[in-house]
């Protein structure tokens, strides 16, 4: 009997009994689809952050104010955190203590690194917009920037144009509305908010254009947003939120040297003296990518941690089953060595019977993992996402689970005595 009749006997008598070959194959396809579901959700995340930070630049860094770590107790402000000796001190009264306008305009003016900057504020969450009879729900993120900052955060104009210096010197009430807003408002007519009057909780402001539509990231829009001047949020909406000062370097290479630069400049403004911390921090937009991609890197270790320990459980379920069938067929292995069949090709057809099991396993959990993983994708509006070095993985990892479940049971059913086997009963 050669190695096609040894398989088609396998394959026969897996399909016969299907109860215990359908309960098998979905222990496997379980654990499998765990593994292929949220390795694919991660890879839609993973898609997601690339499109939300390739916008920002890797020749870009911030610079925002320092949070205070948690402390309990009290003591004098103006007391000084120790460090180990000869490290720079952080004087407590320092801590905490926002970017304010003046300090930000101070750095624009004075840094002189050849780069692009931009001074903005974030003015608060819980906005309504209204034209006419229309109007948003209150859930409109208001921004204030100047006329760098839509280059400088990935917005591209469609209609009208951007802010000016004028428009951020006077803080006039004027502004930029994001896609969803525009739609919202002004329907299929979206290029006729420009110039328009719209009223952000009952003020009235000027439309200079609209943003292009940047999806979603996570379920939230990026488009319901509107943007005005940092000067004007400071007048009409004065929110309390540190400034946060961007700078693009013109040349990659120089990055490093821009932000050494930029911190000693702002450490001059802020007041350091050279034995203290800075108080604020500077973040690359390529190092904030890094750290959700790591992120992304750990939730993927934990997802195939937990997928590996439900195939160790399958297999283990799989090896009993294949165990039970040896004890059950036992005359049968009896007949077929009575006749001449050798232990080898008994071993053989027990061992794909086991390996056939898990590579169909396989197979259904990895659509299912597929059809799962993507249903995240469409709440992140991403495309169709299919990982397809797990699917490779998820196959090879699969018919070697089968291949090990199935050993013991394979040679015990191999080793059975034809005499013996025949009077089981």
């Amino acid at each position: 009997m050669n190695f096609r009749d040894v398989f088609a006997l396998a394959f026969r008598t897996v399909r016969g009994n299907k109860l215990r070959t359908g309960l098998t194959v979905s222990i496997i396809a379980f654990g499998i689809m765990a593994l292929i579901g949220i390795i694919t959700a991660i890879k839609a995340m993973n898609q997601k952050f690339t499109e939300s930070f390739s916008t920002m630049g890797a020749n870009a860094f911030t610079i925002r104010f320092k949070e205070r770590n948690i402390r309990f107790g009290g003591g004098n402000r103006q007391e000084v955190k120790l460090t180990k000796k000869g490290a720079r001190k952080e004087r407590i009264s320092n801590l905490d203590k926002s970017i304010t306008k003046d300090e930000a305009e101070l750095f624009v003016n004075r840094f002189s690194f050849p780069s692009v900057k931009s001074i903005s504020i974030f003015g608060n969450r819980n906005n309504i917009v209204s034209y006419e009879t229309y109007k948003t729900s209150p859930n409109v993120m208001m921004f204030g920037g100047d006329e760098n900052y839509l280059a400088l955060n990935g917005f591209t104009l469609q209609y009208g144009r951007n802010m000016n210096t004028m428009d951020v010197q006077t803080g006039r009430n004027v502004c930029v509305l994001g896609y969803d807003v525009a739609k919202k408002l002004f329907k299929q007519r979206i290029g006729g908010a420009v110039n328009s009057v719209v009223r952000i909780n009952n003020i009235p402001y000027r439309v200079l254009g609209v943003l292009e539509s940047r999806g979603s990231t996570f379920g939230f829009s990026r488009d319901n947003v509107v943007i005005t001047t940092y000067s004007n949020i400071e007048r009409n909406f004065p929110s309390g939120f540190s400034y946060v000062i961007a700078v693009m370097a013109n040349e990659l290479t120089k990055v490093n040297v821009a932000m050494g630069e930029a911190e000693g400049t702002f450490r001059a403004i802020r007041k350091l003296s050279i034995t203290e911390e800075s108080n604020f921090v500077l973040d690359r937009s390529d190092s904030v990518a890094e750290k959700a991609m790591n992120s992304l890197r750990f939730l993927t270790v934990s997802a195939t941690v937990i997928g590996l320990i439900t195939l160790i459980g399958a297999a283990i379920g799989l090896m009993n089953i294949m165990l039970v069938s040896v004890s059950e067929r036992t005359r049968e292995v009896g007949l077929v060595k009575a006749i001449g069949g050798k232990s080898r090709m008994v071993s053989r057809q027990f061992l794909l019977e086991a390996i056939i099991i898990s590579v169909l396993g396989a197979l259904f959990g990895i659509i299912l993992g597929i059809i799962v993983g993507n249903l995240f994708s469409i709440v992140l509006n991403t495309g169709f996402v299919v990982p397809w070095d797990w699917v490779i993985y998820g196959i090879v990892i699969c018919t070697f689970v089968g291949l090990l479940a199935g050993l013991y049971p394979a040679l015990k059913a191999g080793r059975l005595n034809p005499i013996e086997a025949l009077r089981y009963e």
